[in-house]
């Protein structure tokens, strides 16, 4: 039911009503409306509703907010994002609380391939400058993986040609699969969160992140910053294939290994199980022919050892010869030896005789002159001289007149002669 636009004569339009007329007039003439246009400041809120602004696509300083509520948001078949082109339909109203002009969304698709492109350019020029990228933080795949792990829909067919090639390839290497949506608003989030629970849960080798063809659109996801950081920043080897050949996404470009399908993905990831036994098989048989051939060189030598050696006797008659010269030789020489040390025991003898005579002589010559000097300083010399000899007695000299009393008798011995001689007085006072 429209309102009414005129009010009553001289009676003034309230900023309430006044809106609800305008809002009223625009659904009236314009109804629901489909317009294109670069999105700007999208958020989505807690509530699951987006707020977004739709600038003018041909460069005209032009904006319109729009809302899309829960109910249309989830049904996007694709992430919104900064700078990407759309083609949305609607209703043009006055959002009141605050006058402004907007667009309450009913859907909303990506413009074409030709704007999710020019994003994906954009995209990729930031990642790559943020090093993501880089060839140098690529590691190589684990050669013989236990097991391996895929990330994509449990329903997609590139999980069925995965396991068609293992079970083809490598029947031994196990299969994890970690599900998630491969297309969708929904999907980046959700292959963010199987990537890290394959990382958190470490039950895999080797990780491969996956889904068939498609158009850009439908690929988009592999083509998010999260998606994109998750595969780079994954403690495990990921070999990321999605889409067909000549698809190329972001994922891809990050991961440590891209494949052009997902069934090249499972052949790069796994090994062939019979070349690896044909491998060991042929491995087998080169070591067997090297102890054959170690072993023929050992009996070869063996054989001219035992033609060096010849037979036990010959060997000990040739010793025995050779014994025999030996002690010929010895006899021959003892003899000599014994006489070279005569002489030389002769030659000794003879230097010991001289040194003993001379010193002897040398012994002697001191002898005497220690007698001389003994003489020179003996007793006779010294009585001589008018000294005599007084002992008691018992022939014990007197050395000190402390030693006698009167009446003691002595014996006086001169150089010529000795006398008995009695003492009559001691006087110790006396002095010479």
């Amino acid at each position: 039911m429209n309102r009414q636009l005129e009010p009553a004569q001289g009676r003034a339009w309230s900023v309430g009503a006044l809106l609800l007329a305008v809002a009223d007039a625009l659904a009236a003439r314009l109804g629901a409306v489909t317009i294109r246009g670069e999105i700007s400041g999208f958020t989505r809120a807690a509530s699951g509703h987006c707020y977004f602004t739709l600038k003018d696509s041909e460069g005209q300083a032009a904006l319109l907010r729009c809302a899309m509520f829960r109910r249309a948001a989830s049904l996007l078949e694709f992430r919104p994002a900064d700078g990407q082109q759309v083609e949305l339909r609607g209703r043009v109203t006055v959002y009141e609380s605050r006058g402004e002009l907007q667009c309450v969304v009913e859907a909303m698709q990506p413009l074409g391939a030709g704007s999710l492109f020019e994003l994906f350019l954009k995209l990729k020029a930031r990642l790559e400058a943020a090093g993501l990228f880089d060839a140098d933080r690529k590691r190589a795949l684990v050669a013989y993986p236990r097991r391996i792990g895929v990330v994509t829909s449990l329903g997609a067919a590139a999980l069925r040609d995965v396991l068609t090639a293992v079970a083809r390839r490598a029947p031994h290497v196990a299969v994890v699969v970690y599900p998630c949506l491969v297309q969708g608003a929904e999907a980046p989030a959700q292959i963010v969160a199987a990537i890290a629970a394959a990382n958190q849960r470490q039950e895999v080798d080797t990780l491969i992140v996956c889904r068939g063809g498609g158009s850009l659109e439908d690929l988009w996801a592999f083509n998010d910053e999260a998606v994109v950081r998750a595969v780079a920043g994954s403690a495990l080897p990921v070999v990321c294939g999605v889409g067909h050949e000549t698809d190329f996404t972001l994922a891809e470009m990050a991961a440590d290994l891209r494949a052009p399908t997902p069934t090249a993905a499972a052949e790069l990831a796994t090994p062939v199980q019979a070349d690896e036994l044909a491998a060991l098989h042929d491995l087998a048989q080169a070591m067997q022919a090297a102890a054959r051939r170690r072993l023929d060189q050992h009996a070869q030598r063996l054989d001219r050892l035992s033609l060096q050696m010849g037979r036990p006797a010959r060997l000990i008659s040739a010793q025995a010869e050779r014994v025999q010269g030996l002690s010929t030789r010895l006899a021959r020489a003892m003899p000599l030896v014994v006489q070279a040390h005569g002489r030389q025991l002769d030659a000794l003898s003879q230097r010991m005789s001289q040194a003993l005579a001379r010193q002897q002589q040398s012994q002697a010559e001191r002898l005497s002159r220690l007698a001389l000097r003994l003489d020179a300083n003996g007793p006779r010399h010294v009585l001589s001289r008018g000294y005599a000899w007084l002992s008691d007695e018992a022939g014990q000299p007197v050395t000190s007149a402390a030693a006698v009393r009167a009446g003691t008798h002595l014996i006086a011995q001169w150089h010529d002669g000795r006398a008995q001689v009695q003492v009559l007085a001691v006087d110790d006072t006396a002095h010479p």
